[in-house]
């Protein structure tokens, strides 16, 4: 064997697109995924209103779905009571408990919709007061009660 060939030589970057692999470890906040750090600001926005209405709450769960998946009819201009939204696009609803397909019994579910709020914010903190806004608007709902009853300064 020749001696060039038992030292190690640095790989190449044929086609220059860097590094291979995560460059992050996967523990570290930055490695989220934009859906997970979504998700997280959902909990986060939720979290004042799920403490302060603990007990009303128990039956409800939290979801985020990536786009609404509901039919609505392009010439409803009234959208139902359940179904918070931008103009026609809807950003989150409530789906009421019911029965599945097997029969089985589900319980109440609030969902948010990713790719509308995401749309409609330039940043953070506008992302973060419109999930309040939405979240305020779906519980106060779900619990009968005016959202400035949850929120003062609620502005819709």
């Amino acid at each position: 064997m020749s001696p060039a060939r038992n030292h190690l030589r640095p790989a190449r970057d044929r086609h220059g697109r860097g590094l291979r692999g995560p460059l992050l470890p996967q523990q570290t906040p930055r490695f989220r995924t934009r859906g997970q750090r979504f998700d997280m600001e959902v909990l986060e926005a939720y979290s004042p209103i799920h403490n302060a209405y603990l007990d009303e709450l128990l039956g409800l769960d939290i979801a985020v779905d990536t786009v609404p998946r509901m039919r609505l009819r392009a010439d409803m201009s009234i959208l139902p009571d359940d179904i918070v939204a931008d103009g026609p696009v809807p950003l989150g609803r409530i789906v009421p408990a019911g029965v599945d397909s097997a029969g089985r019994p589900t319980r109440a579910r609030l969902v948010i919709f990713r790719k509308p709020v995401e749309a409609r914010c330039a940043n953070r903190a506008e992302r973060e007061e419109l999930l309040g806004a939405v979240l305020t608007a779906l519980v106060a709902n779900y619990l009968n009660i005016d959202p400035e009853v949850i929120d003062p300064r609620f502005n819709w």
